[in-house]
């Protein structure tokens, strides 16, 4: 399956020395062998990498802006290919997969223009005949990891701003779906970029992700990924003073006010919250719904989430698909056993499917559950409802903001005023009012606190990429 890649260093696929087995969550069998980086072949690639600097530059903003656009279109003639390959190495539905590379071709075409754009200004100066000149350069080699839930977004939202800002990247994609990032990265060898402009290495920590962070050379690292691994890169980037900019957990608060349209929330939160089996981290994981409103919304819930196909993302009528593997099904049966141990009650499902193979695990409503449970107070990354009450709009958003986490919130209201509101008072780096669409190429995307720092997206997307250069003329 990944035979005719490999990694990608300085322009061309090589076959690496070592390699290691990627397995599928829905059969639990082995798909391939994927390379495995030595530490040697990282180094290789921080040399290309830093060897394509000076060419990528004087490409100009408008050379590297084509070759981004050329990318798009190979990334768009592979659409197929791509989905196949996001749906076989994460189990998630095929439609998913087709959309989540749909967002990632978006983030080239966007990140494109945005490299036509990357302005200066001048400033008068107190000298007289002087002004100042400010100007935006690249920072110089990046380092960029990936989490393997989103596959081809993730990578994307990497790529496409650092090559529009004239950084080269290492990349280094979860190494439990490194096919996706194989095929990104093949497309961007179509747009004849200078050599070692983009390079691809997977594998262990000790091979990959230490020797990136040591070299001084690698001037900003990009992670999507936990807040635990989060704050250890920032301590190790600490010792080069890298630049980081990081998209890191969530357990993002829903609040359902009494004035909500219950059939839109219904519709809009069922398929959000199942989505990619719940492992998503800007997916709602803690449910504040209206005491008036509570039993309705239960009800209305259980019954679409009892409609959803749990099964393999490769069949069409597939709803959810598998936990990615043997250990998140694990810990989220514990979640959810140890959330009715301690007093909540199991709506719906709370078991894993009976399918003969893979890391199946049944949508699940949990309901009477308290702020210090498990399953509210930590993100549970997975296909889990933990549904509470509450009785004004104020204890509402104390307790949504009663977390160390603030990547998304959301709401759902009639109320204009409760909207502007709400968006005021939530704790998040982004906050959605009826919708749950936060995710586009033209909008930043990230959080705050324990949930991270930086934007990836929108014209802010392209700023942690770019140092700025203060310069004073005199004549």
């Amino acid at each position: 399956m990944y035979e005719q890649f490999g990694l990608f260093i300085n322009g061309e696929w090589r076959k690496p020395t070592q390699s290691a087995d990627v397995f599928s969550p829905v059969t639990e069998k082995s798909l391939g062998q994927a390379p495995a980086a030595t530490a040697d072949e990282t180094i290789e690639a921080l040399n290309a990498a830093a060897a394509a600097l000076r060419p990528l530059r004087e490409m100009g903003g408008f050379g590297r802006a084509d070759a981004l656009h050329k990318a798009a279109d190979a990334m768009i003639a592979r659409t197929d290919e791509a989905a196949r390959m996001i749906a076989t190495e994460t189990g998630k539905p095929i439609a998913q997969a087709g959309r989540e590379w749909g967002l990632a071709c978006d983030q080239f075409r966007w990140f494109a223009e945005e490299a036509r754009r990357i302005y200066g200004r001048i400033v008068d100066s107190r000298v007289l005949g002087g002004r100042f000149e400010i100007t935006r350069e690249a920072v110089g080699v990046v380092g960029a990891f990936t989490a393997w839930n989103f596959p081809a977004a993730l990578p994307a939202r990497k790529l496409a701003p650092a090559l529009a800002a004239g950084c080269s990247v290492v990349l280094r994609p979860s190494s439990q779906t490194p096919g996706v990032a194989m095929i990104m990265v093949d497309c961007l060898r179509a747009a004849n970029l200078p050599d070692g402009s983009v390079n691809l290495v997977c594998g262990s920590t000790s091979n990959t992700y230490a020797p990136i962070m040591e070299d001084a050379r690698v001037r900003k690292v990009s992670l999507t990924g936990s807040t635990r691994v989060g704050q250890q890169m920032i301590r190790d980037a600490a010792d080069t003073v890298k630049k980081v900019s990081m998209e890191l957990g969530g357990n993002a608060p829903l609040i359902i006010y009494d004035d909500a349209d219950l059939d839109a929330a219904l519709d809009a939160t069922v398929a959000t919250k199942f989505a990619n089996c719940g492992q998503v981290c800007v997916t709602p994981d803690r449910f504040f719904v209206h005491e008036s409103l509570h039993d309705a919304f239960v009800t209305g819930f259980v019954e679409r989430a009892s409609m959803i196909k749990v099964g393999d993302g490769l069949e069409p009528d597939t709803g959810m698909g598998p936990l990615i593997n043997q250990r998140r099904l694990e810990e989220i049966d514990a979640i959810v056993q140890n959330a009715v141990q301690a007093g909540a009650t199991l709506a719906h499902g709370g078991a894993r499917t009976s399918h003969n193979s893979g890391h199946f695990y049944q949508p699940t409503v949990l309901t009477n559950v308290s702020d210090d449970m498990k399953v509210f107070a930590e993100e549970n990354f997975g296909p889990i409802a933990a549904i509470t009450t509450f009785s004004t709009e104020e204890e509402a958003l104390a307790r949504a903001n009663a977390c160390e986490m603030g990547l998304s919130a959301y709401a759902f209201t009639r109320s204009p005023d409760r909207a502007r509101r709400t968006t005021a008072t939530l704790k998040a780096g982004m906050v959605g009012i009826n919708s749950f669409a936060l995710a586009a190429s033209e909008a930043p995307f990230g959080g705050t606190n324990f949930s991270g720092m930086g934007r990836e997206g929108g014209i802010e997307g392209i700023e942690d990429y770019l140092d700025t250069k203060l310069s004073q003329i005199v004549f």
